[in-house]
């Protein structure tokens, strides 16, 4: 029994999933796969390919752009590596190619791109275990040393690699990649779900870069996306390559175990909760996993395990910002089956092929349903059934779900939400991409109708010089310097302890204010460390290893200020609104918190500069008369309230973690003269997120409101409006005038 009997009878369990083991349809490998790749491949163990994997291939074998989306194990690398050895081993591809403008035939070569390291070792691993003489798979990335790179560039025939390298070392340096560039037959962009928000925008940026150089060399790429089960693949595909015509492959064939998928409802802290069960798991003989939404959470649940447990050697955390040696003693545990249990963020869920593992906890809903099912896909991978269970966190949408079940194992994944034409990756990367060669109007193929305004913003500002023959960069600097693809602050902080000036670990800029400024607590590998020292400007945090007994809550104050409308409409008593808009916000203090208990100790003045950001966002707004039901007192607790309540929801319809986001609401806002809600994204620019808020914004506040009316608690809990990110501390917040105020527009 997959359940144990002494958890089966758990009264914290809300909903229990069965889904059925699914034997599996194999197909016939295609005719121009040779026997040399079929005798490798029959030598790892596969005889029969998928039949899915066979249509994937097929397809992008023939010349099309494929969107291969199915389960988490279900052969996916095999699906693009059958085309790519074709065209690696046995020289040939099922479509035209140029031999470039040097008229030279130097073989086939592809590029795979993973939105993590680990990933795309993993992937190398898997590749050389197939043995194949004459084919030359090569990782390159941060860690890779000089003669490493030498060789990817002079005969790596499939290089694994991630966007950050693509953009910052080869598409830079093209001409030293030329044989690349020239022979390039297929990128393969793996996790595609990954690539959303900026970070996604940034990314199919890059992507078109790339093919723009391809081109230039006489190349041009078949594109292959492998992702988690979503909604409009080749539409993701699309945005993210901006390549047309894809083929989608969406039914998954592959045998798969039974599954059991527990919702679990804590009566204490989740994350003790989270920490417990593992143990017990642990204890049992299951290999488990259990993922967290926060770094700082994946270490005190691996501390508690430890304790737990008696011991720390079977049980470690795993999160991203380990340097690259403890991210690979990590992975070679868990492949070897000497670390019994890891507590992670999502830098684990990527893709690391983990065999055996028995169970995997999700502590909090990881913010999409794509990446819930890539977690729970980790189970069960040796070919036994799988146990997964979802503990809920205290906030909106964990108790949401757990009301609502059906939402979670019936509900369609969801589209994943990304802003391409974002204006300000826009300009950066089309700088980026006139230092690599010079930008014409003839670019708009590949950088869209928006290039001419962006051309001449640059221009004007002294970024890009015309010429006759195009636009230039003209500065002695690297444009792609000042370009971080997952910040949206610019290049990352470091952590840097005191003692011995050892970089311990990074931080997004965009996050620094926040987590690293003097005073703060930060945990890296089980340890508690305090900031000594923020130096923003100098990206640089440095801390000294502590016990304190307390973590710490920034504090600060933010406004809002309307730029443009680019879409109203009536809803209910409210008028509903898209655009962008201007914040401005400061860290002003933080709070120290008991590390077991979350008691607030005290709060600490700070002084950092106020920061503004252009952003897009969707706000409501309701008039005096509208409001003529409530008193003057209510009206603060109520927006409050409701704007919380809001942004912990917006997830469940648009793709994307509450800390994507944020918020602001005012009794009489000074651009509307009215009662105004907004919610933003988080990011320069827009992420879509806010965009995908308008558009559903009926159903989304009608869950608000639903949630507000049904949370069992009197006066407002983290499971309805209480918001653990809130900069005000929580104050004021009013559930009961929050429903009232959306029976307004939804009820």
């Amino acid at each position: 029994m997959v359940v144990p009997d002494w958890l089966s009878g758990d009264e914290r369990i809300r909903h229990r999933h069965h889904r059925d083991a699914q034997a599996g349809i194999t197909a016939d490998f295609p005719d121009w796969v040779s026997d040399p790749v079929r005798h490798a491949l029959a030598s790892v163990g596969i005889e029969r390919p998928w039949q899915h994997q066979v249509l994937a291939a097929q397809a992008a074998f023939t010349g099309n752009h494929v969107a291969l989306a199915t389960g988490t194990a279900s052969g996916k690398s095999l699906a693009y590596l059958l085309p790519v050895l074709a065209a690696g081993v046995d020289r040939r591809v099922g479509f035209e190619v140029d031999r470039g403008p040097l008229g030279l035939d130097r073989g086939h070569s592809a590029l795979y791109l993973a939105p993590t390291k680990a990933l795309a070792h993993d992937q190398l691993r898997a590749a050389r275990e197939l043995g194949l003489s004459g084919w030359h798979p090569v990782t390159l990335d941060g860690d890779s040393e000089e003669g490493e790179r030498r060789f990817a560039r002079d005969f790596g025939q499939f290089i694994l690699t991630n966007p950050d390298m693509l953009h910052r070392s080869v598409l830079p340096s093209h001409q030293r990649w030329t044989r690349l560039l020239s022979t390039l037959r297929y990128v393969v962009v793996d996790e595609a779900h990954r690539y959303r928000g900026v970070f996604g925008a940034q990314v199919a940026q890059v992507l078109r870069r790339l093919r723009r150089l391809a081109r230039h060399y006489g190349a041009d790429p078949v594109f292959i996306s492998a992702s988690a089960t979503v909604s409009a693949a080749g539409d993701l595909l699309g945005l993210l390559a901006g390549v047309e015509g894809t083929q989608e492959v969406t039914e998954d064939t592959s045998a798969r175990p039974a599954l059991d998928f527990l919702l679990w409802q804590p009566s204490a802290d989740p994350h003790h909760e989270a920490a417990d069960l593992m143990a017990r798991f642990v204890a049992e003989g299951r290999q488990t996993l259990t993922f967290t939404t926060s770094r700082v959470q994946a270490e005190l649940v691996a501390l508690r395990t430890q304790k737990a447990l008696g011991e720390s050697d079977s049980v470690r955390s795993y999160r991203g910002g380990y340097l690259a040696e403890d991210r690979r003693e990590l992975e070679a545990g868990l492949q070897s089956g000497s670390l019994r249990g890891v507590a992670c963020t999502n830098a684990l869920e990527l893709g690391v092929d983990i065999a055996g593992v028995d169970a995997v906890i999700s502590c909090g809903f990881p913010g999409t349903l794509a990446a819930l099912w890539q977690q729970a896909g980790r189970a069960g991978r040796s070919g036994a059934d799988a146990l997964a269970v979802l503990i809920a966190r205290p906030d909106p949408l964990d108790a949401f779900l757990c009301g609502h079940p059906e939402l979670v194992f019936d509900a369609p994944v969801e589209r994943t939400v990304l802003h391409p034409e974002n204006p300000q990756v826009l300009a950066v990367q089309v700088a980026a991409a006139a230092q690599e060669l010079p930008i014409t109007e003839a670019d708009a193929q590949w950088f869209g109708p928006g290039l001419p305004a962006v051309l001449a913003r640059l221009t004007k500002a002294g970024y890009l010089r015309r010429r006759a023959n195009g636009w230039y960069w003209p500065r002695p600097d690297r444009a792609v310097d000042s370009i971080d693809l997952r910040a949206a602050g610019g290049n990352s902080i470091e952590v840097v302890e005191e003692a011995t000036g050892r970089v311990i670990g990074q931080i997004d800029p965009a996050a620094g204010d926040r987590s690293v400024h003097t005073g703060a607590i930060y945990l890296h590998q089980g340890e508690q460390w305090l900031v000594l020292d923020y130096q923003p400007a100098e990206h640089t945090a440095l801390v000294r290893r502590t016990r304190e007994g307390y973590f710490t809550q920034a504090l600060g104050d933010s406004e809002v200020h309307i730029l443009d409308v680019a879409a109203s409409r009536q809803l209910g008593r409210a008028e509903v609104s898209f655009g962008s808009v201007e914040l401005s916000g400061q860290v002003t203090g933080f709070l120290r918190r008991d590390e077991f208990t979350g008691k607030v100790w005290d709060s600490l003045p700070l002084e950092l500069p106020r920061r503004t950001l252009r952003t897009q966002a969707v706000w409501y707004t309701l008039d005096a008369d509208a409001l003529a039901g409530f008193a003057a007192k209510e009206l603060p607790g109520a927006a409050h309230a409701a704007e919380h309540t809001a942004i912990g929801l917006l997830p469940a319809f648009a793709p994307c973690d509450r800390w994507d986001i944020g918020g602001l609401s005012t009794t009489l806002h000074v651009d509307t003269g009215k009662l105004t809600v907004f919610v933003h994204d988080g990011a320069a620019g827009g992420a879509g997120f806010a965009e995908r808020g308008f558009q559903l914004i009926t159903p989304w506040l009608s869950a608000t409101l639903d949630r507000l009316r049904t949370c069992p608690c009197e006066q407002g809990c983290p499971a309805c409006v209480v918001s653990p990110k809130c900069g005000n501390g929580n104050n004021p917040l009013d559930k009961a005038a929050a429903a009232r105020l959306l029976e307004l527009i939804v009820g």
